[in-house]
């Protein structure tokens, strides 16, 4: 199949057209209104370098609130209350931290500045969020996504020290759960949202809750 290019426009081909892989279409801009079209519409920006491309893979990776897995040696660090979680305390620097963060397997990063600044423009709109985790009076993890419908949109944590993200992201189920959120979108794979309880589902099922 085609990928597509995108132009001044802000519109997407059909997910169903995009690549194996989940890579739909090319180009475009991240204004905020380019980047809310898209996750109404099941798709991401995810790059490293220009172009920008917008990935809309089948199957999806996702958690259900209900699903979370707790191990009992992150029960017991929860129970110490290493850690003071809060929400949308501290936006840009979560995101900036995410950017700087080194993960295997990549040399670079895809929180570019512009997207940054997108991020926090989407921030100041009520539609992204912001989870922090401090210890000792200093922000040690948290994580971003997007909310959109009955969906959140995960989009990238860090640690600066051990269990500091998966604390977070742990008590944030928790209140989407109480919000109403019915699915949490991972997007791709990863062995530690699995052991989280995360699984692969239809892209169908998740814009059904987009709907």
């Amino acid at each position: 199949m085609p990928v597509f290019q995108l132009w001044e426009e802000i519109i997407f081909p059909p997910v169903e057209l995009s690549e194996p892989d989940g890579l739909l279409a090319v180009g475009g801009d991240l204004s905020p209104e380019r980047v809310i079209e898209a996750y109404r519409s099941g798709i991401f920006p995810w790059f490293d370098r220009k172009p920008i491309l917008w990935w809309s893979p089948d199957p999806r990776f996702v958690l259900y609130p209900s699903d979370l897995r707790v191990s009992k040696s992150m029960k017991q660090v929860l129970d110490r209350n290493l850690f003071t979680i809060t929400y949308n305390q501290n936006f840009k620097e979560v995101i900036t931290h995410c950017a700087k963060t080194k993960r295997k397997g990549q040399s670079g990063t895809w929180i570019t500045s512009k997207m940054i600044a997108t991020y926090c423009e989407l921030h100041d709109r009520g539609y992204a969020f912001s989870v922090e985790s401090w210890k000792e009076g200093a922000l040690v993890g948290g994580l971003y996504g997007v909310k959109m419908g009955r969906v959140f949109s995960g989009e990238s944590m860090f640690s600066l020290v051990p269990n500091a993200s998966k604390a977070a992201f742990i008590q944030y189920v928790s209140q989407l759960k109480q919000e109403g959120i019915a699915i949490i979108d991972c997007q791709v794979h990863s062995p530690h949202l699995e052991s989280l309880g995360a699984k692969n589902i239809l892209r169908k099922e998740l814009l059904a809750f987009l709907k």
